[in-house]
């Protein structure tokens, strides 16, 4: 396999083969991320993609491969057409594959149609890891995020009408203290519209190189505490009314909530409640840093 800079994939994905089959991100402005700012987005040529499968089943055995993840950031933007020549080449080539998922912004999701998406699900690509980061639209455009609360709902809903697992991303401290509030409630309402398979939390951590990140160099972003960022969680999940997981997975985060709602509600919110109570030298620092890893 040949892979250029760089390759990041959600920790669930820590099993797959990795197929670069695209390069950076096409929007590649949101002002708190950095991953892909090293890299020109391309999507790379159809048989340079294929041949990397062809040397993932030599090098890792053509049935010992069973997941399969498409990099860089949004894959989706490909044409159906070509994914549908990836997804039936690997078929043929990994025998035992049973799942196929990539990154999707909602931007580059809305622009397949329902039937488009039912096809690619057939073709068995059956997850997309969704940054949805927040459903409050001032938040979005302050952000530069390069999509709308309409627009997450409308791409979202249509791949989950055509059968995918959804798997949505909301980034904690997005708003900074003086957003919070509105970035929980209408982050959770969106997700109530939505009905993700799992809601995964990730907290923001401000970067050198972005906006965000000079922002708060200068002052001009307030970023949260532990304790703030465990209190807008409390709103978020106060706020959900969505049969899903929800997952806390990442290191960045303050408290590991997990749980099935709306069952686990009442514990995950007791497990929050004892995280507010603990001092804040049981958490980790908080500033600026070189890298999102």
């Amino acid at each position: 396999m040949r892979y250029e800079g760089s390759v990041y994939r959600p920790p669930t994905e820590a099993d797959s083969f990795i197929l670069q089959a695209t390069l950076g991100c096409p929007h590649n402005a949101c002002s708190f991320c950095n991953l892909y700012m090293g890299k020109k987005f391309r999507i790379r040529k159809l048989s340079d993609i294929l041949e990397d499968i062809d040397m993932a089943a030599e090098a890792y055995g053509a049935r010992n491969v069973r997941t399969m993840f498409l990099a860089d950031g949004n894959a989706v933007i490909m044409r159906t057409k070509q994914l549908l020549t990836i997804l039936d080449y690997a078929r043929k080539t990994f025998p035992n594959l049973q799942r196929v998922t990539s990154y999707g912004g909602t931007h580059y999701m809305a622009k397949k149609s329902l039937e488009e998406w039912q096809a690619l699900r057939a073709a068995g690509y059956s997850r997309i890891h969704c940054g949805v980061e927040t459903g409050c639209d001032a938040l979005l455009r302050l952000r530069n995020k390069g999509t709308t609360r309409q627009e997450h709902i409308a791409a979202c809903g249509r791949v989950r009408d055509a059968g995918f697992d959804l798997q949505v991303y909301y980034l904690a401290g997005l708003g900074g203290m003086d957003m919070w509030e509105d970035h929980a409630r209408d982050s959770a309402s969106v997700f109530n519209i939505i009905r993700p398979n799992c809601i995964r939390v990730r907290t923001l951590i401000p970067m050198y190189g972005t906006p965000l990140g000079e922002d708060y160099l200068a002052g001009r972003f307030r970023l949260c505490e532990p304790h703030d960022i465990l209190g807008e969680l409390r709103l978020l999940v106060e706020n959900l009314e969505v049969d899903c997981q929800f997952s806390s997975d990442h290191w960045d985060n303050f408290a590991n909530i997990h749980g099935t709602l709306p069952n686990d509600k009442g514990k995950m919110l007791r497990d929050i409640d004892k995280a507010l109570s603990m001092p804040r030298s049981a958490f980790r620092a908080t500033g600026i840093m070189n890298s999102g890893l």
